[in-house]
This record gives structure tokens, C-alpha cells and sequence, in this order.
């Protein structure tokens, strides 16, 4: 039984793993192959086959539910009914749409839409709505997030930003929209936002500042409802009817387990309905199904049974939860802790198995936060300790009796306002952990130095006196694998994927460059969120030169997060930003670093911020790229008048492929091999131009886009290809396009 288990989890699992998804006439032979295998003594393999065809029919259910390409950037007026919890940010609302509908297009079952200054917007209203839609996408970077597999994992089909809209039914916020606007009303020392994200699962409303907060200490599963919570109020059930039980207070006719398991299981699905039954809601309340049944019936079958039990259940109802990271997170923290705490010998002390099982949980989740490309709390052990005590036998407990009681006038808001206290004491002491040990991103890893960490870390969960356990420390050094340098006289080269923007980075054999740092506008900074995780997930750990090309905020938005977070032995830029530390790109400034020639241009007197931006040329073995920044026209043309040999291979695009650039005597000049256009996808500029796109195609440039492509790479040097990260092919994303624009106006 349980080999079949495990091989029906396993094709269910190999979806996520999957660069297409197989024909319907490949399905058909997968599912009579299953059947077959079923009938015979190749049942193991018939079980993976149905688990595989399974998971590949329901994701290309999913798939065939996104908006369709031609619908791409287009707007149209759309009704449908809000659904969720609608949440309101600093630029907006952002919202759920249910069922949408259009008299010009069919759309898909949900939309997720933003609207910028928007209206206040409540569950269950019906709105018309003037929304220019997208297809499923996201910015790409490499070891980065996938939000495009996160949004069809949610089975969203597609986004959008609302122009204007119209209110066609109102709507009483429902019960757990009326619920929260009375949470978020009460006295509870400033902790409103955390209350509701405690009570109702929606942390929308928590500071970006607490967020830091929590991911730096890792405690960011006890105010995001997960399976702890569920958990824990089912334990608490559990425990309470075990402890009359024993007390001999229970009623002596009524058995006391199977009333303990169904008043826990009861608890949890209550706190799940009442946290709005989310995907990671549901999955623990099935897990804890599952885990009472075994503990009312089937003990003797061992405690991986129920978790293998559940893993099934869980990718039976949704296959597309493997490409959720929380799904890998809280299935590899149960297994971690039944492998480390079932059939040990002799017992621990409470209190020597609470600390235990954090710093089992630090080690064993190790492999999976680097495989997920997730942040590492060094602190999480020693945080946890004291937190998830704190929240689950304290703040928990308060928040959900005064939620309970808020009728009753004075004791609901009493309660709600003491566990308030508690949390912002919490948050207090968490800061202070957070500043004492900040948060890790390591690099990524090459597959093998991955492997030997999993080994190690399970060589060191083993019970102590297991021989070979000590060389699980030594196997774990693979974390500080040194990636391959770049070979001298060539330069890796990656322009990453950050919308409207530039930032690119440039690492010879021993130096760093970062040229532009990424856009930032209000609180959005992909600087802080795109560009600096992606240097660490790369591998770099400092900048010998950060150049600023010049003042626009969707160049130098992101230096700061930067300047903050990396040591920058020298920062220069085309124009000033208000850092005494940045010096002024000079013409004729040049240096050679590990056999690559570097040199500034700038055009002093530009009449424009574009056109002063500061240009880099590098020159690798023979091979050079230019990085042109936002120069214009005026400035394409005193660049070629200062240039004795203009000619070039690679060519960051002007601009984006803004109209005023790139014009023809620029590029019949300097000739490049290919051009690099970074750019958000639909953006409101309408870069690149199509005149420029035209312009390049007719002199036999080969055009290479961020927003088709993802992050771009190639060594300059070694006389090789641009390689998009999008070419490394999962079944959610469309094939890269090879040389050509496909949302470009």
C-alpha cells in the first residue's frame, strides 16, 4: 500500500518539473498504460502513471483558462463580482474579480486587478469596469520567483489595471469583511493589522517594516495562517478533552478519543471558514483529518503513513499546489520533524523538545529554503523559541476568545486590546533579533553542492551515537561553494528583468559593476526586491563600482537599497541624487580590470537628463557593448562626432526603443550584432517604438527583450549568444520568442 502511495505522489509531483505539458493523444497512453499497469505486477508504475495524467490533464485545464494573446493589452469593460478580501495598499486596491464577462471577449474564470486611487471596494459587489487586461506574467530573474506559476497555481488567469469602473450592485462587506473593519477598529495598542492577519488570514494590512521583520527572524508562518494554527487550536481541543478524560471529569458513556478527534476536527474547520478557507488552509485542515483518523484507527501503520496519506490527498484535489514553495515548506516540515522524533530512545524533557525541534526544523528546511530560492534566518531558532510559544499559547488563544466575545460590550475589545500588547512586545523583541542577526540569501548552489547539503543536514538529524553523524557538519561547508569565475578578458554580462527600467551587472574575473539599480516609486522598490536578492542569489557579496546613468527614478530608484545592503567601494553617476558619495562620470575615464577595458562618455552638454547619462563602453577580447543608458538622439549624435571607431557587437537599447532614439545613423554606425531592450511588458510609453523595432530588423539586428525573454545573459569575450532565462522551459511559460517583439507597440 504505501509503495503505491508513494509512487502515485510522485507522478503527481513530477508536474512541477515538467518543460511541457504532453498532447491529449500522449495523455490517452498514459492513462490506458496506468490502467493496464494496474491490472498486472507493474502496479507501482500504474499508480504513477494516473498520478502524472492526473496532474497533467488538470493543468492544462488551467492553462487553457488564461486570457487569450490576442486580449494582451488590450481594454475592455468587464462586469463581475469582487470575491476575497479586497486589499488596500498605498497606490490602490488590489482585488479579485469572479466570473468576469465581456461583450467583446471571452475571459477567464478570475482576473486579478489593481486599481490605482481607486474606491473603497467590498466582497460581493458587482462592478463594471474599464480594465486593460494581461496575460499571467511577472518579471523573470534568475534562481528568482516565478510569479507567473504562482498565479496559475492560485488558477488565475489573468491581470489587470482598472481605468474606471462603475458600482452596478452594492454589497454588505459579508460577515468576514464586516469582521474585519471591526477589528480593525478596536483598541489593540496598534495591532490592529496583525489581529486581523492572526484572525482572518489576510495580512494585507501589515506594515512593510513588520514584514521585514518577521522574514528576518523567520516568523513569518505565525501571522500567516498555516498549519500551526490550525494545529493549534485543534490541539487545544484535543488536549482539553484528553485532560478531563484523565481527570476523570468526562462523561464516563462517552469515549473520549473519538469525541476529541471530532471536536478537534471540528475547531480547525471552524478557524479554517473562519480564515476564509484559502489553498494552505485547506491543505492543513485535510492534513489534520488525516492525522486524526490515523490516530483513532490506524496507529499501528506509523507515522509516515498519515503524512504520505495526506501528500496524495492534497495533489489529488490540487495538483498545481507543488508549484507553490509553501506547499514544499509545510510538507517538508512534518516529515523533518517524524523523522527526527519517532522511534528515538528514551524521552526528552518538554522543554528539551521544543528547543529541539526548532533547531531541527532550521537545519532540516535548509535544503528546501535554498531549492525554493528563499531568504535563511539565522536567527529563526532562537526566535521561534521564544515566538510560537508566545503566539500560539497567548496572543492566539486572546485573539480568537475576544474575536468570539465582541458582542459582549467592554470584554471582546479587553481581550483584543491585551493580546495587542503582547504582539507589539513581540514585534518589539523580534527587531531586536532582526538587527542582531539579519537575514541570509545565499547563493545559488550547483546541483551537486545541493546534494551534499541534503545529505548533511540529514547525517545531522540523526539520533546522537549513529556513526558518520559529525560528517553532516563537514558535508554542509558545500554551502560556501564558489561559483566558477569568469574566465580572464571576458565579462559575464546580465541585464535583469525589471520592468520599466535598467539595471544591469557586469563581473569580470575579479570585479564587480552594477550599471543602473532598477526603478522605485513610493514603496515599490525593485532595487530592494529584484535587483539585490538577485546579486546574492548570483554570488555577489560586493561592488567594486556602482554607475548611476542618470537621475529618472526607473535608473536610480533602486541605489540606495542598494548603497544600504551591499559595500560599494565607489558609486558614480551622470547626474547628482543627493549622495555626497556619488562621484561625476567623466569623459575619457578609463580602466582595465582583469583584461577588460572599461570607458565612460557623457555628453556635457546635453539639455536633458536622458541625454546626459553617463555611457559605458566595454571591450572584451575584441568583442564590445555599449551601455547607452536613456541618450537620445542629440546625444546619439555627439557620441558618434567623439568616437573614432564606433562600431560595436552588443548594444543596450537607448531608452527602451524610445522614438527619439535609435535613430538610423546611429545604428547603421555602430552596427551591433543585437540589441538588448529592457522594458515593462504593456507599458504605458509604448516603448519600444515600433518605427525602432522596424529600424533594427531592417539592418539585421537581432532584438532581445526583457519582458519576452526574462533577464538577459551572455559573456562578452567568448563570441557566444544572448540567452533569455525564459528559454529554460517550464510548461506555464510560453516558448521565447528567438529575435522578435511580441508585446510591443
Amino acid at each position: 500500500m504505501r509503495t503505491g502511495m508513494f509512487a502515485l505522489a510522485l507522478g503527481l509531483l513530477c508536474l512541477s518539473f515538467l518543460p511541457a505539458l504532453p498532447s491529449v493523444g500522449w495523455l490517452l497512453v498514459l492513462l490506458f498504460g496506468g490502467v493496464a499497469c494496474l491490472c498486472s505486477r507493474l502496479w507501482p508504475l500504474g499508480c504513477f502513471l494516473l498520478g502524472l495524467c492526473w496532474a497533467c490533464w488538470s493543468a492544462q485545464l488551467a492553462l487553457d483558462d488564461r486570457l487569450a494573446a490576442r486580449l494582451d493589452g488590450r481594454t475592455l469593460w468587464v462586469e463581475g463580482r469582487v470575491v476575497g478580501l479586497p486589499t488596500s495598499t498605498a497606490q490602490g486596491v488590489r482585488f479579485e474579480l469572479e466570473r468576469p464577462h465581456s461583450r467583446r471577449a471571452e475571459l477567464p474564470r478570475r482576473l486579478q486587478l489593481s486599481w490605482f486611487d481607486g474606491p473603497a471596494i467590498r466582497a460581493g459587489e458587482h462592478w463594471r469596469i474599464a480594465v486593460t487586461l494581461q496575460r499571467p506574467a511577472g518579471l523573470l530573474n534568475p534562481h528568482g520567483p516565478d510569479r507567473e506559476a504562482q498565479l496559475l497555481a492560485r488558477r488565475i488567469g489573468g491581470t489587470g489595471t482598472v481605468k474606471a469602473g462603475q458600482l452596478m450592485h452594492a454589497q454588505a462587506p459579508g460577515w468576514r469583511g464586516a469582521l474585519r473593519e471591526r477589528l480593525l477598529k478596536v483598541d489593540a495598542q496598534g495591532q490592529q493589522a496583525a489581529l486581523v492577519a492572526l484572525v482572518l488570514g489576510d495580512g494585507a494590512g501589515l506594515a512593510r517594516e513588520q514584514w521585514q521583520v518577521l522574514q528576518a527572524t523567520g516568523t513569518v508562518h505565525l501571522l500567516v495562517i498555516s498549519g500551526q494554527h490550525i494545529g493549534l487550536v485543534a490541539g487545544l481541543l484535543y488536549a482539553l478533552v484528553a485532560g478531563l478524560a484523565r481527570w476523570g471529569l468526562w462523561p464516563r458513556g462517552w469515549p473520549w478519543l473519538p469525541w476529541a478527534c471530532g471536536l478537534a476536527l471540528a475547531a480547525a474547520l471552524g478557524y479554517g471558514w473562519l480564515a476564509g478557507a484559502g489553498v494552505p488552509v485547506q491543505r492543513a485542515c485535510l492534513m489534520l483529518a488525516v492525522v486524526l483518523l490515523w490516530r483513532l484507527r490506524f496507529r499501528q501503520l506509523g507515522a509516515m503513513f498519515p503524512l504520505l496519506l495526506a501528500l496524495n490527498l492534497v495533489l489529488l484535489v490540487e495538483p498545481l499546489a507543488a508549484l507553490l514553495p509553501g506547499f514544499w515548506l509545510s510538507f517538508a516540515a512534518v516529515a523533518i520533524l517524524i523523522y527526527s522524533f519517532a522511534a528515538r530512545l528514551g524521552g526528552w524533557r518538554p522543554w528539551q523538545a521544543w528547543t529541539r525541534a526548532q533547531w531541527v526544523i532550521a537545519i532540516g528546511l535548509l535544503p528546501v529554503l535554498l531549492a525554493t530560492g528563499l531568504p535563511v534566518s539565522l536567527s529563526a531558532p532562537v526566535a521561534n523559541v521564544l515566538a510560537v510559544p508566545w503566539v500560539s499559547l497567548a496572543v492566539l488563544p486572546l485573539a480568537l476568545l475576544g474575536t468570539l466575545l465582541l458582542p459582549l460590550a467592554g470584554i471582546g475589545e479587553g481581550l483584543l486590546w491585551v493580546a495587542g500588547g503582547l504582539l507589539d512586545m513581540l514585534f518589539h523583541l523580534l527587531g531586536l533579533m532582526a538587527g542582531w542577526r539579519p537575514v541570509w540569501m545565499p547563493p545559488a548552489l550547483p546541483l551537486l553542492a545541493w546534494l551534499l547539503v541534503c545529505g548533511g543536514a540529514l547525517l545531522l538529524l540523526l539520533p546522537r551515537g549513529v556513526p558518520l553523524r559529525g560528517l553532516g557538519g563537514v558535508m554542509l561547508l558545500a554551502l560556501w561553494v564558489q561559483r566558477a569565475s569568469v574566465p580572464h578578458g571576458q565579462v559575464e554580462f546580465w541585464q535583469l528583468d525589471v520592468g520599466q527600467g535598467l539595471a544591469v551587472l557586469l563581473r569580470t574575473q575579479h570585479h564587480t559593476l552594477l550599471y543602473d539599480a532598477g526603478p522605485a516609486k513610493g514603496e515599490v522598490d525593485l532595487g530592494e526586491r529584484v535587483v539585490l536578492p538577485t546579486l546574492r542569489k548570483l554570488g555577489v557579496s560586493h561592488l567594486d563600482l556602482m554607475l548611476i546613468s542618470h537621475a529618472h527614478a526607473d535608473h536610480a530608484g533602486g541605489a540606495a537599497a542598494i548603497q544600504r545592503s551591499l559595500p560599494v567601494k565607489r558609486a558614480m553617476g551622470g547626474e547628482a541624487l543627493d549622495d555626497p558619495q556619488l562621484q561625476p562620470c567623466a569623459t575619457g575615464e578609463q580602466w582595465t580590470w582583469d583584461g577588460v577595458h572599461f570607458s565612460l562618455w557623457r555628453w556635457v552638454d546635453g539639455q536633458s537628463s536622458n541625454d546626459r547619462s553617463c555611457v559605458l563602453m566595454v571591450e572584451a577580447q575584441g568583442e564590445r557593448m555599449l551601455l547607452a543608458g536613456d541618450m537620445e538622439a542629440g546625444a546619439e549624435r555627439a557620441w558618434l562626432a567623439d568616437t573614432k571607431a564606433p562600431r560595436i557587437d552588443w548594444l543596450q537599447a537607448p531608452h527602451h526603443g524610445s522614438r527619439t532614439s535609435s535613430t538610423e545613423p546611429f545604428i547603421r554606425a555602430t552596427a551591433p550584432r543585437g540589441v538588448l531592450i529592457s522594458r515593462g511588458r504593456n507599458n504605458s510609453f509604448g516603448h519600444p517604438h515600433a518605427e525602432v523595432v522596424e529600424r533594427y530588423r531592417r539592418h539585421g539586428v537581432a532584438i532581445h527583450d526583457t519582458a519576452a525573454e526574462g533577464a538577459l545573459r551572455f559573456v562578452l569575450g567568448s563570441q557566444g549568444d544572448v540567452e533569455g532565462v525564459r528559454r529554460q522551459r517550464r510548461f506555464w511559460r510560453e516558448a521565447a520568442p528567438v529575435n522578435c517583439l511580441t508585446s510591443g507597440r
